[in-house]
């Protein structure tokens, strides 16, 4: 894949093979060498257009040596910003850790923390709609003759089992795994 067609590629596609060549890449899609051509053009645009920006607040005619350095740090400090200094993140984990943990449950077995502070809650609910009362079944052939000698025992079982409750349940289920 690395050596396909290399006579017909522009000198920048060539430098980038070359590039991965040495990093000791040999195997790769046609695209990384298209992708990495794209981000390397990109950022020598925004290089170039902040030094022209530099340039021109400088009220200079040409971009020069010093506003392509002053283009190519400022595009390193807010790429690739530096962490905070020691003293910083010391005073943050102090202030951190002055806040004790939370109370272990106390069990056999693994101590683990209260349900709300841990990721094995249940974490989705389902709503399960109940038929509502207003949907009357339809009579057939079958509902008519036992209309002509009705149980009340048996029409009030049915009523019941056609029309449950008509508030909507909310089922909540752990995650766990299958027993095997």
């Amino acid at each position: 894949m690395a050596g396909e067609g290399e006579e017909d590629l522009p000198r920048d596609a060539k430098i980038v093979k070359s590039l991965l060549k040495s990093m000791g890449v040999e195997e790769y899609e046609p695209r990384v060498v298209h992708q990495f051509l794209e981000i390397w053009y990109r950022y020598v645009v925004d290089v170039l257009t902040d030094a022209q920006v530099y340039s021109e607040h400088a009220t200079k005619s040409t971009i020069d040596c010093d506003d392509l350095k002053l283009a190519i740090q400022s595009k390193v400090t807010f790429s690739f910003p530096q962490p905070p200094p020691r003293e910083v993140q010391l005073e943050l984990a102090a202030s951190r850790n002055k806040i004790p943990l939370p109370k272990l449950v106390a069990g056999l077995g693994v101590p683990l923390p209260p349900e709300q502070d841990t990721l094995l809650s249940p974490n989705y609910q389902l709503v399960i709609p109940n038929k509502s009362a207003s949907t009357e079944p339809e009579e057939t052939e079958e509902d008519d003759e036992d209309m002509t000698d009705p149980s009340p025992q048996t029409s009030q079982q049915q009523q019941t089992s056609e029309f449950p409750c008509q508030t909507s349940q909310r089922v909540s289920f752990p995650l766990s795994r299958r027993p095997n």
